[in-house]
């Protein structure tokens, strides 16, 4: 046992981590979706969710560069409108009981599941009042589960765009996000030394897995690397479901 943390739930840890950072190196998105709810099943939902912000800021900022350059536009206002919500977020997780915030977080994961394969919308352009209001739900769920793909995913994978530029926009906002998880989790007094020795100790992890599926990145056709993602994601929040 390390930190209060034994060895089967560490094995569990690495083995979810290394398979979300490939999830999010392949389609952008998935690393908290599918992190935060296998590691609250071994530690405090309420320090998963900093776990999960964390390891999504660091890992963001690989390759930088190219995916500012590939973002389009709509992200900054969806990762600008996320950090009014962000507080919302943090306090309803706050208020929750760990058992309580467990199955709403298993729930929404399922979520992210049948919006990644809900048929497309290829002529569809979101007006301002649906960026909005996916910024807003970005932002609460990222303060409440660390997960702000959920509302993103749909609103980015939905539509014909090309998926350089679907994965790009899914990033930037996420590394804006989820920073600002992390900052207010610290101010609010929500974050302590351990949760920061489990990013660290995570992260060399999470970037091998990153590394992989961003080198399995264009290889694999659009609609194959959604369903991957999706079924992975499904699994993950079946198998937190059955746990609780």
């Amino acid at each position: 046992m390390i930190a209060g943390i034994t060895w089967g739930a560490i094995a569990l840890g690495l083995a979810a981590t290394l398979v979300a950072g490939f999830v999010r190196g392949l389609a952008g998105f998935g690393l908290a979706i599918l992190l935060v709810p296998v590691l609250g099943l071994a530690i405090a939902p309420a320090e998963a969710v900093v776990v999960g912000n964390g390891l999504g800021f660091l890992v963001s900022f690989m390759g930088l560069r190219q995916q500012v350059a590939d973002t389009e536009p709509s992200a900054w206002i969806i990762g600008g409108v996320a950090l009014l919500a962000i507080p919302a977020g943090l306090f309803a997780l706050a208020a929750a009981g760990p058992d309580l915030a467990r199955l709403l977080i298993a729930l929404i994961a399922i979520g992210a599941f049948v919006a990644v394969l809900l048929p497309g919308k290829p002529h569809h352009r979101p007006g301002k009042g649906e960026t909005v209001a996916t910024g807003i739900a970005s932002g609460l769920l990222t303060g409440f589960a660390g997960m702000p793909g959920p509302p993103v995913v749909p609103y980015y994978l939905r539509r014909d765009i090309p998926p350089a530029v679907a994965r790009a926009s899914m990033m930037s906002i996420f590394i804006v996000t989820q920073g600002a998880g992390v900052v207010l989790a610290i101010l609010l007094g929500k974050a302590n030394l351990r949760e920061l020795w489990l990013v660290m100790a995570l992260y060399p992890v999470v970037v091998i897995g990153n590394w992989l599926g961003s080198r399995a990145f264009g290889r694999i056709d659009t609609g194959a690397w959604r369903v991957i993602a999706g079924c992975v994601l499904g699994a993950a929040a079946l198998g937190a479901v059955i746990k609780l």
